[in-house]
């Protein structure tokens, strides 16, 4: 059967990125029919011109409304998506040229009804990029939740390179309108809405992810995925997962190795010492650079505690206080209108 693609991209203010990343559809190798559908979430740089000048060599849409959050973007694009798979990215990825055709391939000898794919730094991109590329991705920090080939029992798409079928995305509603935290959320619901759902990791399936970062805007991005974790999992009891509760307990033997050592104590903060020296050992090797390994030890750091301080902060006033998460965290939701 000749399978067919919509992508779909939600857009806020990045009219720049929206024509770097139609740049690399325009290299994509066309095994399959596609659309791409750009829809902008009430930016105030619409990137409505741009797409105009790349619709002689794209089969490219365009679609703007009103400042809702990406989940209701990405619910618009799939509403008018005319192919048999929706594929999800986000505005700040680029396409390699095999993209679409290692997806083609995957699919036509293993059908999906949901997929993802992993993301990859590139050589453009700062130290500090491809330092928290390393601590997003590295099995040491994240326990290679993000894809890893041999485990994908429970693995949860992102929305920056995610795959389902058109049909069952309609069918279960679509993505919910919390931000962040809407990707997983999808998937725990796609799983109870179809038990034996296929759900699947493609590695060739790769972009490029430039994560524009900055440590002020890492930290404040990884808390909020904190925060939402023990709300998704209070609205999916059962979803709970011993991992999600790591980084606090990583967050807390550290502070508590601390005044160890102050006691005499040096077994416990040893421990870390040999974990950081872990970390720069896998980044250098990895990515070849003394300043990205030891940048690597202060975003994984950063990871750790700014998810363990908000999931804590999330899992005392949703789990314990029984607060509504919509009234304690306004700001993780975005209108329905």
């Amino acid at each position: 059967m000749k399978l067919s693609y919509s992508f779909i991209v939600p857009v806020f203010n990045r009219p720049q990125e929206v024509r770097e990343l139609l740049t690399s559809f325009v290299s994509l190798k066309k095994v399959a029919d596609f659309e791409l559908i750009i829809v902008e979430d009430g930016s105030e740089e619409t990137s409505e011109e741009i797409v105009k000048e790349y619709k002689g060599s794209l089969p490219v849409r365009y679609r703007f409304q009103e400042n809702q959050g990406p989940g209701k973007a990405r619910n618009l694009g799939a509403e008018i998506a005319q192919y048999d798979y929706l594929i999800f990215l986000d505005s700040d990825v680029l396409l390699v040229q095999d993209y679409l055709m290692n997806i083609n391939d995957h699919l036509s000898k293993m059908a999906l009804d949901c997929f993802g794919g992993p993301d990859k730094d590139h050589e453009m991109f700062s130290h500090l990029q491809k330092a928290v590329d390393f601590s997003m991705t590295s099995f040491l920090t994240t326990g290679g939740i993000r894809g890893k080939n041999e485990s994908t029992k429970d693995y949860e798409p992102r929305s920056f390179n995610l795959g389902i079928r058109k049909e069952l995305f309609r069918e279960i509603g679509g993505f919910a309108q919390i931000h962040p935290g809407e990707d997983p959320e999808l998937i725990m619901r796609l799983r109870k809405h179809k038990a034996s759902v296929r759900i699947g990791y493609i590695p060739s399936a790769q972009v490029i992810h430039k994560r524009r970062i900055s440590i002020k805007k890492f930290a404040k991005q990884i808390y909020k995925f904190g925060l939402v974790r023990p709300i998704i999992s209070s609205w999916h009891p059962g979803a709970d997962h011993i991992t999600f509760y790591f980084p606090v307990a990583f967050s807390v033997g550290f502070v508590i190795s601390l005044f160890s050592m102050l006691l005499g104590y040096y077994s416990p903060v040893l421990l870390y010492f040999a974990y950081m020296f872990a970390l720069l050992t896998e980044c250098l090797y990895k990515k070849r650079n003394w300043l990205i390994a030891l940048l690597s030890i202060l975003t994984t750091y950063i990871q750790f505690f700014s998810y363990g301080a908000g999931f804590l902060n999330s899992y005392v006033r949703i789990k314990v206080c029984g607060n509504k998460a919509e009234s304690v965290f306004p700001h993780l939701f975005f209108s329905t209108k």
